[in-house]
């Protein structure tokens, strides 16, 4: 079985569930945040709708050093933000996939912070933990929804919230 094709797949999915937990935040809440450790909705939904840039990063290098690259997360404002955010970064993170090949994913790729290495993995490893994070986020911005009232999109089923359940 090919993976590239099963990676696909599983970003368009797990797109579809994200869509709709963003599409949920209350624009008057970007600033809102459950307690002073956690990130504010704003920090959380930004860091949600650009992570999937790790995929194409993560084709097109050997590695991300947070030394030389340090992160500087993109602004946003309001939900429709959000939403063309997370489009902005699903269509490259599927151009990435689409234009790779079986043998660059098995390739070793490096998060270091200059001398200190996290991770040496395979560049397939990395993109499913992408993905992970995805729902991991998701799963935290669930919360902060439910501590607001708002109700909560089924992921991979219903939730409390939908009709009938």
């Amino acid at each position: 079985m090919k993976i590239i094709p099963m990676l696909l797949k599983e970003m368009a999915e797990e797109a579809q569930t994200t869509r709709k937990f963003l599409e949920r935040i209350p624009n008057d809440k970007f600033d809102w945040q459950p307690h002073p450790k956690s990130m504010t909705i704003r920090q959380l939904a930004t860091h949600l709708a650009e992570l999937t840039t790790w995929v194409s990063l993560t084709i097109d290098t050997d590695e991300l050093d947070f030394a030389a690259s340090p992160y500087a997360p993109t602004i946003t404002n309001n939900t429709t933000e959000l939403l063309d955010l997370l489009e902005k970064s699903l269509a490259e993170a599927r151009v990435g996939l689409e234009k790779t090949n079986e043998d660059e994913l098995v390739k070793i790729w490096t998060l270091r912070n200059g001398d200190q290495i996290y991770s040496a993995t395979q560049k397939v490893e990395v993109i499913r933990m992408t993905f992970c994070q995805v729902v991991h986020h998701r799963a935290q911005l669930g919360v902060f929804l439910r501590l607001l009232d708002v109700p909560i999109p089924g992921s991979y089923g219903p939730s409390a919230d939908d009709a009938g359940f």
